[in-house]
């Protein structure tokens, strides 16, 4: 199964969704384990380290991107973000990661709402194109 979207930030990743049902803001929802600690957030105490972080978009704070950037380089954040629509903080982090860190996280806009929640995600976004797969095994 194959799935295409925008890159907002370049990177390959690979692992399990965690598919939000409200924004998040990293700054103040997040703490430095990769774990939501909004506690208005419906999935507070949910962790995001190593997912594949699927929501709307962010919830704002300019600050997002320095906590992003922050987990990104301590290997607490999630492998790969994939957003309904574009926002402008979340891929700021991830590019400052890049410069600073060389770590590179890519963010994809796509129809998540297609992706199945109980797979493996593959996410490889190009300067160019995003391209999200996985497989479905039935025993």
């Amino acid at each position: 199964m194959i799935l295409h979207g925008r890159t907002l930030h370049p990177g390959t990743a690979t692992g399990t969704p965690i598919r939000l049902t409200a924004p998040l803001s990293f700054w103040g929802g997040t703490d430095s384990e990769g774990r939501i600690v909004d506690a208005h957030h419906p999935q507070c105490g949910a962790l995001l380290t190593g997912r594949i972080l699927l929501m709307e978009s962010g919830r704002g704070s300019s600050s997002t991107s320095s906590v992003l950037a922050e987990q990104i380089r301590a290997h607490t954040a999630p492998a790969a973000i994939i957003l309904s629509r574009p926002d402008p903080i979340i891929p700021l982090g991830a590019l400052i990661a890049a410069e600073l860190y060389n770590l590179h996280l890519p963010i994809v806009v796509a129809p998540y709402d297609a992706l199945p929640e109980a797979t493996l995600l593959h996410v490889e976004a190009t300067p160019t194109h995003a391209t999200i797969t996985w497989s479905t095994f039935t025993p």
